[in-house]
């Protein structure tokens, strides 16, 4: 969903949240010549080959090797009181329909309730 208020809670969340870091899916968009045509003859931004997520994911590994140092390049406080949490927000319309390589759903009712 577009406009559906995502930005403004992850900006809410950040605010909250102790040493909370944010990647933005709008940030990894492909260069404008390599976004395909529609058959309206307009851009087709709102569909997943739109965006590189290749470097979102580089992003996303980048944070999960070391949360304070990419808290830190990203202009984050550490907040000492809370040294041991870090929180990452994917912020993005389009998360759910990428399928990370190698990664399969475990079927419904594989696993015990």
């Amino acid at each position: 969903v577009t406009n559906g208020g995502k930005t403004t809670l992850t900006n809410s969340l950040f605010k909250a949240l102790p040493n909370c870091c944010v990647i933005h899916q709008d940030d990894f968009f492909k260069p404008q010549d390599q976004i395909a045509v529609g058959e309206d003859g307009f851009k087709q931004w709102d569909v997943l080959e739109s965006l590189d997520m290749e470097a979102m994911l580089g992003t996303v590994r980048a944070w999960l090797r070391s949360p304070q140092k990419f808290a830190r390049a990203h202009g984050v406080s550490v907040r000492p009181d809370a040294a041991d949490t870090h929180v990452l927000i994917l912020d993005g319309f389009l998360l759910y329909s990428y399928r990370l390589p190698g990664r399969h759903e475990v079927p419904r009712g594989a696993l015990p309730p």
